[in-house]
């Protein structure tokens, strides 16, 4: 029987989808319609779809209707809107604003729990009654319709570049990424990664590890990573023998790679593209060396564990035939291919390119691995793409939407300047004090705040510092995005190791201790970046950039081992040093 209630979500997904894609194909909308659209179709799926309890899908179906009632007001009124000058102009305008707030911040309290939004308040607060606080911390004040109005009328706020990255770039590409996983791509990942690495020493971790860089590749996103490809290479890790603590170190950290590696990068290279002005091909090209040596040193710190346990291969009967590991590779080729040609061959922008690729993946939703048509089948995943499409557009636009109240304030108040100016004081005007210092806040930082969000917040503050002290603004942002992510799998709070600890039921502090010795690229790589700035030139000067990631290999295959191996102690610490006088010589 026709259920209408189990409709209502895929066809809400499905126009969110068509309408991020028809903002691609139909040109210029004004900013002030197109982003108060984005978050009118984010709210029901934070406020309702996944909410708990009946009390929350009350009060959340609430503030679902006033969210959306202030953004469409917003969208149907942008023309006199852009007359006023981010000026509130009457009570009801006032009343508008603090919906619009207080719907943002409660989105992103639902969506990602409690510290994002308490940054925001805490950002409000200053803007508001900053100009009470004595010194240099203090600001001259700004009247309450000015500061509002930039925040909730203009784009100044939430209605800033931020969210048009998630309206216009990253909704794109988490399309992309939920037609791919709804058809036979992610089956084409893992049978690709047995078949090259099943049969090594350790095998199964490695799949894992290449599995994990396939699919995070376009996931963007650790927790969606483990849970996914963990729910795979997990079990088997545990019926080969593996300890419990290894694997789901493994999964956790080959996992946590999938943010930095490209084409998606947890949006941040989207972010980055914005900020700055750098074309996205650029930062996919210069953050591709740094992502494969990252996993090439979990690879050799999986070898050197394997020596020390005796870890077996996948068995032979486990690993996919040839046939099956073509026929499902294309199922992700042919659409990475269509991307590819879109944005290096034909030139197109990356959104552009990605919606020709997401036609390319929805024509193969109706095969499978089989080459057989089943209509049944090829509806469920299309109601498949649309709710996990609705899903993660809404949760990566209540953290953008939240973190672009914190962006706002420190624009509004100049607070960004002094803290730039605090980290320039307290580092002496000296680069390696300053990358330390900027390092910590990212790792503190990270541990309260989703990736993306801790890396906006850190490079909005702490980028001009280290861009003064002459470091240049890609390696400036690349060096902030990865340790914004140290925090997946360093403790106490590290998302990554939390979920896999608890899908193969270990204790997550010998999960992270483990995670940290083979993520430890996670911990090097960035300084490296700025030791060898070769590394993310390989767009513009390809040996150079080549001849560093060699030496950077090395000195990380020398680090990982000798951190790892079961050889005698004076001679890992030999191969630590040495690896560290390599890279950083």
């Amino acid at each position: 029987m026709f259920n209408l209630r189990s409709m209502i979500w895929p066809v809400l997904g499905a126009i969110s989808i068509v309408f991020h894609l028809w903002l691609i194909f139909s040109g210029l909308i004004p900013n002030l319609i197109s982003r108060p659209l984005h978050m009118a179709l984010a709210l029901p799926w934070v406020f309702i779809y996944i909410a708990k309890s009946r009390f929350q899908r009350l009060t959340g179906s609430v503030l679902c209707v006033v969210g959306v009632t202030s953004c469409l007001w917003i969208a149907a009124n942008q023309s006199m809107l852009g007359d006023q000058y981010a000026y509130l102009s009457n009570s009801f305008q006032f009343a508008i604003a603090i919906c619009l707030l207080l719907v943002t911040l409660e989105m992103a309290r639902r969506a990602i729990s409690w510290p994002l939004p308490m940054v925001a308040l805490i950002a409000l607060a200053y803007g508001l009654w900053g100009q009470y606080i004595p010194g240099e911390f203090g600001h001259p004040g700004t009247p309450t319709a000015s500061f509002l109005g930039t925040l909730t009328i203009a784009e100044g706020g939430i209605w800033g570049k931020l969210t048009g990255i998630s309206v216009n770039i990253v909704a794109i590409f988490v399309i992309f990424g939920a037609v791919l996983n709804a058809g036979e791509a992610g089956q084409g990942f893992m049978n690709v990664a047995a078949a090259a690495a099943g049969r090594l020493r350790g095998g199964a971790a490695k799949v894992s590890v290449i599995s994990s860089a396939l699919f995070g590749s376009i996931s963007g996103s650790a927790s969606a990573n483990v849970a996914s490809t963990g729910a795979i290479t997990l079990p088997a890790m545990t019926r080969l023998g593996y300890p419990r603590p290894f694997a789901a170190a493994v999964e956790a950290v080959a996992s946590s790679g999938g943010q930095i590696m490209p084409p998606l990068m947890g949006a941040g290279a989207f972010v980055m593209v914005e900020l700055t002005g750098i074309p996205y091909s650029g930062i996919m090209i210069a953050a591709l060396l740094p992502a494969v040596l990252y996993f090439f040193a979990v690879w050799v710190g999986i070898d050197a564990f394997a020596s020390r346990y005796d870890l077996k291969a996948v068995p032979l009967d486990e690993r996919p035939e040839l046939k099956q590991v073509i026929i499902t590779s294309a199922f992700f080729l042919i659409p990475f291919s269509v991307l590819l040609w879109g944005m290096f061959g034909a030139e197109l922008t990356p959104q552009y390119s990605a919606c020709m690729a997401i036609i390319v993946g929805a024509v193969l939703l109706w095969i499978d691995r089989n080459l057989t048509f089943d209509t049944k089948r090829s509806l469920k995943r299309i109601k498949s793409v649309c709710l996990n499409s609705g899903v993660q557009i809404a949760t990566i636009a209540s953290i953008i939407l939240c973190a672009s109240i914190i962006i706002g304030v420190l624009g509004i108040t100049g607070l960004g300047v002094k803290i730039t100016s605090l980290i320039l004081s307290g580092s002496g005007g000296m680069l390696w004090p300053a990358l330390l210092l900027t390092a910590f806040a990212c790792l503190i930082l990270g541990m309260e705040v989703p990736t993306t969000a801790a890396y906006v917040i850190c490079v909005s503050v702490a980028g001009p510092a280290l861009i003064k002290l002459g470091l240049g603004p890609l390696q400036t942002h690349l060096f902030i995005f990865w340790f914004a992510l140290l925090s997946t799998i360093t403790p106490p709070v590290c998302g990554a190791v939390f979920i896999a600890a608890g899908m193969v039921q270990e204790n997550w502090l010998k999960v992270a201790g483990i995670a940290m010795s083979l993520g430890i690229g996670l911990y090097l790589i960035p300084l490296g970046m700025i030791a060898n700035p070769a590394l993310i030139e390989l767009g513009t000067a390809v040996v150079p950039s080549l001849l560093a990631a060699a030496k950077m290999a090395l000195a990380l295959g020398m680090i990982s081992f000798g951190i790892i191996a079961p050889k005698a102690f004076l001679f890992r610490i030999f191969l630590v040093l040495a690896g560290l006088i390599i890279l950083f010589v």
